[in-house]
C-alpha cells in the first residue's frame, strides 16, 4: 500500500487577486477596484488543494522561504489536507508572489519569481517516490531549476512504478523546448486548447488531439466553457462543460486536472474522468481565488 495517491513537486507562491476596473494608470494615477484577496497561488498547489478536496492523498515538495508569504501558503496547504513534511523552508531565500488583474473572463498576472525556481529533480529522493501512487508535474516553464532533470526524474519514478501527468502551462518564449521528447515518458498530458495548438502547430483542436494521440497514452485538453476533449489508446471524446456564474477563473485549469486524475487513479473510463474535470474546473470558477470553490467528491459527482 502506497501512502500517497499523488505527489505533486512544484512552486509554492501566493496570489495577490485585484478585481473589478484592474488596468493600470501611470503617471501616478491612483484607481480604486472592487476587491483584493490574498489567495493561494501556484498551479501545483492549486491542483493539489483540488485533488486532496476530492479525497485523494496528496504529498508535497516544493521550496519556500521563511517569511509571511512562505507560512500562509504552508498553512493554506495543511488546512486543505496536504502533507507538507517534504517541502523545504529556506531563510535566506524570498517566497514568490502573483499579483493577478482579475476582470472576470480575463485576467493579467505580475510574478515575482522569489523560490517558484528553486526545485531541482535532485531534491526529490527515491523514498519519497517510493510512497506515492502518481507523479503530477506542473509549471513546467516557470520551475526552471526542475525542468532539466525532468528526464530522469521521470524515468526513475516509472521504474518505480508510479504513472506520471504533465501540465505545462503556457511558455513565455513560444518554443515549447523539451515538451515533446518528454511526453513519451508520461502518462496524461493536460493541456488547454491554446497550449495544444501551439506544441503541435496545429491549426484546430482537433488536430492537435490527432497529433498528441501518437506520443502520450492520454491526453484531456481543457477547452474553457467548451468542455474538454480527450484521446487516449484510441479513444477520442468530447464532453461539455456546465453552467455556472464565473466570478473568477483563477486555477480552474488546474482544478480541472484534479478531476481528471481523481478518475485516472480510479480506472474510470476516459469519458466519465473528462466529465469529472470538466465540471471540477467549472464549479472553482464561483469565487475568487483558484481554491475556494473547488467541489468536493459528492458535489461534483451530483452534476455528472
Amino acid at each position: 500500500m502506497k501512502t500517497f495517491d499523488l505527489l505533486i513537486p512544484g512552486e509554492i507562491n501566493p496570489d495577490l487577486i485585484l478585481s473589478g476596473d484592474v488596468e493600470p494608470q501611470f503617471g501616478q494615477a491612483e484607481k480604486l477596484v472592487e476587491s483584493a484577496a490574498l489567495a493561494i497561488g501556484s498551479s501545483s498547489v492549486i491542483a493539489a488543494c483540488g485533488a486532496a478536496r476530492l479525497g485523494l492523498k496528496v504529498a508535497f515538495i516544493g521550496i519556500c522561504g521563511d517569511d509571511l508569504f512562505g507560512r500562509f501558503m504552508l498553512e493554506e496547504m495543511r488546512k486543505c489536507g496536504i502533507d507538507t513534511s517534504a517541502v523545504i523552508v529556506d531563510p535566506h531565500r524570498s517566497t514568490g508572489l502573483t499579483v493577478i488583474l482579475n476582470k472576470g473572463h480575463d485576467r493579467a498576472m505580475l510574478t515575482y519569481p522569489g523560490t517558484i525556481p528553486a526545485l531541482r529533480a535532485e531534491d526529490i529522493s527515491d523514498d519519497l517516490l517510493r510512497q506515492a501512487r502518481h507523479l503530477h508535474v506542473a509549471s513546467y516553464f516557470l520551475q526552471d531549476g526542475l525542468r532539466p532533470g525532468l528526464p530522469r526524474l521521470f524515468e526513475r519514478a516509472r521504474a518505480l512504478g508510479l504513472t506520471i501527468s504533465l501540465d505545462t502551462n503556457w511558455d513565455p518564449t513560444g518554443t515549447w523546448e523539451g515538451v515533446l521528447d518528454l511526453l513519451p515518458l508520461v502518462n496524461v498530458f493536460l493541456p488547454n486548447e491554446a497550449e495544444a495548438k501551439a506544441l503541435t502547430g496545429a491549426e484546430n483542436v482537433e488536430e492537435a488531439a490527432s497529433r498528441l494521440q501518437v506520443r502520450v497514452e492520454t491526453a484531456a485538453i481543457k477547452l474553457g466553457q467548451d468542455g474538454a476533449l480527450g484521446v487516449s489508446h484510441g479513444q477520442r471524446v468530447r464532453v461539455p462543460s456546465i453552467p455556472v456564474r464565473v466570478v473568477d477563473t483563477v486555477g480552474a485549469g488546474d482544478t480541472f486536472d484534479a478531476g481528471f486524475l481523481y478518475g485516472y487513479l480510479n480506472d474510470w473510463p476516459l469519458e466519465k474522468s473528462l466529465r469529472l474535470a470538466a465540471v471540477c474546473g467549472a464549479l472553482s470558477t464561483r469565487a475568487a481565488g483558484g481554491t475556494a470553490a473547488q467541489p468536493t467528491l459528492p458535489e461534483a459527482l451530483s452534476f455528472l
